[in-house]
């Protein structure tokens, strides 16, 4: 078993991650181990998760998310899955 997460700092910054267990790793972030990242911008606050069949595949989808602007992980987090494809045409009419 496997799951991708959001989190949202202190400063208003997401973090995305994957863990196989999301409790205790939650419990890391917010003990100020692992990144420095996460560290800097305590407290922390688990908002987004998804659970897949196996840490692969959160991983993978960590790696797609962790690219996302931060619109569009507001969408995913506020469950406009509809907003998601326009918001990936911004993107890459921006890139072009």
């Amino acid at each position: 078993m496997g799951f991708m997460y959001i989190l949202k700092f202190s400063d208003g910054s997401y973090y995305t991650g994957s863990t196989v267990n999301l409790e205790i790793r939650f419990h890391q972030h917010q003990q100020g181990e692992g990144a420095n990242y996460t560290k800097k911008r305590l407290p922390v606050e688990l908002i987004y998760f998804e659970e897949y069949s196996r840490i692969d595949e959160a991983f993978y989808r960590e790696k797609q998310v962790q690219h996302w602007s931060r619109k569009k992980k507001e969408a995913l987090i506020e469950g406009k899955y509809s907003y998601l494809p326009e918001l990936a045409k911004k993107i890459w009419k921006k890139e072009a």
